[in-house]
């Protein structure tokens, strides 16, 4: 029987929202060659689960680097030493004679060739290197060892090494984008992304938790669809239970969570912080100027590195503004769970138990509620596609503000540019109710029509649409909108 075959049958095995990466996986270990895969994505977002679960029992080796952010506090001045004596003691652990611990990455690498190769029965062998950016520690000649091992023994075995990483700017630059000795070496890569709204929903009914779509769509808007977050949900309790729980409490256990994860995978975390801080007080985001305006950081290469590893990271976005130019380009915060700790639990030193439970209701968590929901709605692009029916469909997509005086700027949330000559105009409402529109919404609509006519191809027409929770009422004023989405589209 193949593994392939052997796996499918093997009980407690399932997993939410990764079937395409597993089969992925599984099809990489039936080739006949040496593979070199990056598995990479936000930290908690699985990363570490998908590879245990689909190769149970079966990994030969595996060894996890040092957090940087425990390594920092206990070792300071000798991560190098503390990292090379972590990955010796894997190498023990896993059945190498004890021996001595490497002076360097080189002889390291060369300890774990060793041990391989005792191990060699003719099958084919699995090495997972969990967390690789952290290994690679200032002036450790990391790149140098793993190089070696690569290139003068692994890929000329039927192995296949499995490496993986929180930090994607580290990962895409010093693997994937490789200009040296690694140049092309990796064979496969797969970007581990959060889950969707429906995967979300899956992974608490797997658990037994009751929640409605409704509040589904909320913790999204706090959790932001990383599993490891949904896990700390507890059965039995409402979501704003489990928020308080979570954030609010005392010793809750995702407190400390901002800090340690811009330690864990940014190489400069205070400088991306700020730029984090900045991004979270406009929803549509700001241009590279004004960030140095708003930061006092000078322009050069560390700002630039520093958004370039925001945005592999999948906190930040960069895009163009419908109607401006490449000088233009926004970068905007689009990770739920910065934006909601930042506004809600970041430097409030006297937040009461039960807070989140005592202020649902509350207008500034009704008003931010708003704001969330466009970033809900921004993070599941194809789900709005496929509901427009133009999933096949080229389209790019985009905010849009046009200046003016303060009643009468014209904002328009969403906008989703066809190449079948056919403008989107979305609307985006998160209300418990069905959305009503009344004359002065209608009026309001009307005058978006007409600006945005002037900005676009006379050979387009624009279609305005709905994307709400449950809904719009039956009145003379629901023909507004061409098309309502809703969460059960949201949901597919």
């Amino acid at each position: 029987m193949s593994f392939l075959s052997d796996y499918f049958i093997c009980e407690g095995m399932d997993m939410i929202g990764r079937d395409k990466e597993v089969a992925e996986l599984l099809d990489l270990y039936e080739r006949d060659k040496a593979e070199l895969v990056a598995v990479y994505g936000r930290r908690r977002v699985g990363k570490t689960y998908l590879v245990d679960e689909t190769f149970r029992d079966r990994i030969t080796f595996r060894h996890a680097g040092l957090s940087p952010v425990e390594s920092n506090e206990q070792h300071k001045g000798q991560p190098l030493k503390k990292q090379l004596e972590a990955f010796y003691y894997s190498l023990v652990t896993q059945g190498m004679k004890k021996d001595h611990c490497p002076k360097d990455w080189l002889e390291a690498f060369f300890m774990l060739e060793m041990h391989l190769q005792n191990l060699d029965d003719g099958t084919r062998q699995v090495v997972f290197l969990d967390e690789l950016p952290w290994m690679d520690t200032a002036r450790s000649g990391f790149i140098t060892g793993f190089e070696a091992f690569w290139n003068g023994w692994a890929c000329h075995r039927n192995i296949m090494v499995i490496i993986s990483g929180s930090a994607n700017s580290w990962m895409e630059n010093q693997l994937i984008n490789n200009h040296g000795g690694l140049y092309g070496r990796v064979t496969y890569e797969i970007k581990l992304s959060p889950f969707t709204l429906r995967e979300c929903e899956q992974l608490l009914k797997e658990r037994g938790i009751s929640l409605s779509r409704y509040d589904i769509t909320q913790s999204y808007m706090i959790f932001g669809g990383i599993p490891f977050y949904l896990n700390y949900f507890r059965r039995g309790n409402s979501l704003a239970q489990n928020v308080d729980e979570l954030f609010f409490a005392k010793g809750a256990k995702l407190s400390q969570e901002y800090d340690r994860l811009f330690s864990s995978i940014f190489t400069n975390p205070e400088m991306t912080k700020t730029i984090v801080k900045v991004l979270a007080k406009r929803s549509k985001g700001y241009t590279r100027q004004e960030i140095i305006s708003e930061s006092s950081y000078s322009d050069g290469g560390t700002l630039s590195n520093s958004l370039s590893a925001l945005i592999a990271s999948d906190f930040v976005i960069k895009y163009v503004p419908f109607e401006c130019g490449k000088r233009e380009e926004h970068y905007k915060l689009v990770d739920p769970f910065c934006i909601f700790y930042l506004k809600f639990v970041k430097d409030k030193s006297s937040i009461m138990d039960g807070f989140w439970l005592q202020n649902i209701s509350a207008q500034p968590i009704i008003t931010w509620r708003g704001y969330a929901f466009e970033n809900v709605c921004f993070n599941h692009i194809p789900q709005i596609k496929q509901a427009l029916g133009i999933s096949g469909i080229s389209s790019t997509e985009s905010a849009w503000t046009k200046p003016g005086d303060s009643d009468k700027e014209t904002q328009i949330d969403l906008l989703i540019l066809r190449k079948d000559n056919v403008v989107n105009m979305c609307e985006m409402k998160f209300y418990s109710d069905d959305f009503s529109v009344d004359k002065d919404y209608e009026e309001v609509l009307r005058h978006r029509q007409t600006v945005l006519y002037k900005k676009i191809p006379k050979k387009n027409t624009i279609h305005n649409t709905l994307i709400t929770t449950y809904g719009l009422k039956d009145n003379e004023h629901k023909w507004s909108f061409e098309k309502v989405i809703t969460l059960e589209d949201l949901f597919k």
